[in-house]
């Protein structure tokens, strides 16, 4: 028996105060509700007309995206340039937690080298906009883009929805599927879990937070007995299933819907999971400000959101696939909880601490490699 706080007692204090949920999903009605006038107009040029504007400028873009490893943005750079071939894209994939620090620096010393920043650090954007760095632009569909999704004035936009969970290989588990956290710290399942580092990425941090405030820590130090892989990247957890290496993964997207060697878990309505909208943003002191504009346009397009790889779109009036509903109607999903959580940044360090002393420090290289202070340049 261990002499942890119960889960009674973390819910009567700390924990739940610093992750500020309350998640309560606004009505269709909100979701539909366009932004107060601020003297900045959606976009009315097309996407042609954009291109052609984007190519007078010059042709380059620039982009820093959030991601675990380069290939991650292999389907955003082959569609935008079978789009678009005459730009010359450089999308420059790393930690979020890196690439924001990066822009700070560029300011810092004038050497700006993105048009756009993609991220994970949402707390960045709001920032951002109250330091001047954010371009005031409303690309075609933002009046349909769900109200929380997007800044009023126009400063940023999500332009995915990215959401965290479980996963587990199908014919490694058999019948015996796994539904819930819970089932992950049965015995049969030691040495067979795989797991992004909670206190390295935010996202994961996140989901595990949830599942302490639900599950207690005594559910954490079992869960701390199953002898996980670690590794950092929220890649590694699928890749550790796809690959036989292990059977459950923890700590990474997915599609729902999707077959195939790795299911991830979309959870009933009593299991917790993470969701967000990826936002993005143009630098006011871009270089290529409409090439930055034309991929804006491009990502908030119905034919991209239409095609999600997971199913979910950030605009209304986009149906999501077949036997999903939209991402704010799961209220387990945690969707406004994770801006909040992500402005703490004491809490969000004392959890990477208490983490830390259960899993061990983290180790190894970021999966991204080493790209210093420009990449791109």
């Amino acid at each position: 028996m261990t002499s942890l706080p119960s889960r009674r007692r973390l819910l009567a204090t700390g924990a739940g105060a610093a992750l500020g949920l309350g998640t309560a999903a606004a009505s269709p009605s909100a979701a539909s509700t366009t932004a107060r006038t601020t003297g900045v107009a959606e976009e009315t040029r097309t996407l042609d007309e954009l291109y052609q504007a984007a190519l007078a400028e010059g042709g380059k873009l620039v982009i820093y995206a959030g991601g675990d490893v380069s290939t991650q943005a292999d389907g955003l750079r082959t569609g935008f340039k079978s789009s678009f071939p005459g730009i010359d894209l450089t999308l420059v994939v790393d930690y979020s937690k890196y690439h924001d620090v990066r822009v700070d620096n560029q300011f810092a010393t004038d050497t700006l080298v993105p048009d756009v920043v993609q991220l994970q650090t949402v707390q960045d954007f709001v920032r951002w906009k109250e330091q001047g760095r954010l371009l005031a632009y409303k690309p075609a569909g933002f009046s349909r883009v769900y109200a929380p999704f997007k800044d009023p004035q126009g400063a940023w936009v999500a332009v995915q929805v990215s959401a965290f969970s479980f996963m587990y290989g199908p014919a490694a588990v058999g019948s015996d599927v796994p539904t819930s956290p819970l089932d992950l710290v049965d015995a049969k399942w030691k040495g067979r879990i795989a797991s992004s580092y909670p206190h390295d990425d935010d996202a994961v941090l996140f989901l595990y937070t949830l599942y302490v405030q639900k599950y207690g820590w005594d559910w954490l130090a079992r869960l701390a007995a199953q002898d996980l892989q670690f590794a950092r990247g929220s890649y590694t957890p699928r890749d550790a299933v796809t690959s036989g290496q292990k059977m459950i993964g923890v700590g990474g997207s997915g599609a729902p819907l999707a077959t195939g060697p790795v299911k991830w878990v979309l959870p009933d309505a009593s299991t917790p999971f993470m969701s967000w909208g990826q936002r993005a943003a143009i630098l006011k002191r871009a270089k290529n400000p409409t090439a930055a504009k034309l991929y804006l346009n491009w990502r908030l397009s119905t034919g991209e959101q239409q095609s999600a790889t997971n199913g979910w779109s950030v605009r209304t009036d986009v149906t999501p696939t077949a036997g999903l509903k939209p991402i704010w109607q799961y209220r387990n999903g945690n969707l406004d909880g994770f801006p909040r959580f992500m402005a703490d940044r004491a809490a969000i360090e004392r959890w990477k601490q208490t983490f830390a002393l259960y899993f061990g420090e983290v180790k190894g290289d970021p999966s991204p490699g080493s790209l210093g202070v420009h990449p791109g340049a």
